[in-house]
């Protein structure tokens, strides 16, 4: 069967309202999907793929530590101010979350040591992430969600974010769609307030041939049309970047960008990318797992004099300059 795909101006010139806005994570699929790609993407030829491995396991751990968790929900009056101020639901920057999130943080460590060998490194991380008080922790989960990348170690930074993760993939996988406010700032998670990591036009059911943004912290995704940037919601000097075109003349970089299922999309108007992934070409396709695992895209926009929209939530910039940020992630 061959997918229509619809491009930009005709899903502009459709009804909006007939045109699902949120897909919140299936609790049950979220976590192991990940970890399926993650391992499906760790091949001999992936420079990182011992890395990728290592996070497939802690996606399993996410998993196990998601079943049955339910975090503390927000109140009425809370969901009825963001949504008449145009806010986020959950803001993570708003320095309160449930503090149960350090007792998953532990309950991930435990399962990823569980899960095989590591490393020495690896071991005294573990060791450093467990010795780490309260108020050290919650310190840390400040500075990443305020991106103030001086503040945040890169090493521990993914297994804190892996707990956080659980906690607000708990809270997405139980809220009414219906609920989420509109924002004024359309390129932000409607839940979390959180950046998007990646972006992937689906196919099948109500959401064929449509873009979804999809939110680093808890898995939301939100309809955002094609052909705009995610980052300055700008519709002006768009363009697409694939693996295997960066020296090839103007017309082989147009052919290979047709047929590649993931992308880079860059702006003119901001000088950011972020990655745009396409279900028709690879069903399995999954923003978070393929946006990590493509490194090598990362340093071809590099080349090309762009920067990233944000940074990979399990992959942190060890520095602070964001017109570093893909040199950091190298």
């Amino acid at each position: 069967m061959v997918q229509r795909i619809l491009e930009a101006d005709q899903i502009e010139s459709l009804d909006p309202s007939a045109i699902p806005r949120i897909r919140s994570p299936e609790r049950e699929r979220v976590f192991p999907a990940r970890a399926a790609r993650l391992r499906e993407l760790a091949d001999a030829s992936n420079p990182i793929a011992g890395y990728l491995r290592l996070m497939a396991a802690l996606a399993d751990a996410q998993q196990r530590a998601l079943t049955g968790f339910e975090a503390t929900p927000p109140s009425v009056e809370l969901i009825r101010s963001a949504q008449q101020h145009s806010m986020p639901l959950i803001p993570a920057l708003s320095g309160e979350r449930d503090p149960a999130w350090r007792d998953v943080l532990l309950r991930l460590l435990d399962a990823v040591e569980s899960a095989g060998p590591l490393t020495p490194p690896l071991v005294q991380l573990m060791e450093k992430l467990r010795a780490l008080d309260a108020k050290e922790l919650d310190a840390q989960a400040d500075a990443i969600f305020a991106q103030r990348f001086a503040e945040v170690d890169p090493a521990s930074a993914p297994f804190i974010m892996a707990a956080l993760q659980v906690v607000w993939t708990d809270f997405a996988s139980r809220i009414d769609p219906s609920q989420l406010p509109y924002l004024d700032t359309p390129g932000l998670c409607p839940l979390c307030g959180s950046h998007p990591v990646a972006s992937v036009v689906r196919v099948g059911g109500a959401y064929e041939g449509y873009r979804y943004l999809q939110c680093g912290l808890c898995a939301t995704e939100w309809h955002m049309v094609r052909t705009k940037c995610s980052s300055c919601d700008s519709t002006k000097g768009i363009a697409y970047h694939a693996i295997g075109a960066a020296h090839a003349d103007q017309e082989a970089r147009n052919e290979s960008a047709k047929k590649a299922w993931l992308k880079a999309e860059s702006c003119d108007e901001c000088h950011t990318y972020r990655k745009i992934g396409y279900q028709d070409k690879a069903y399995d396709f999954e923003p978070f797992a393929d946006d990590l695992a493509s490194l090598t895209l990362d340093l071809l926009m590099g080349e090309e004099g762009y920067r990233r929209a944000s940074p990979h939530p399990w992959l942190w910039p060890e520095q602070a300059d964001q017109t570093d940020q893909a040199q950091g992630q190298e």
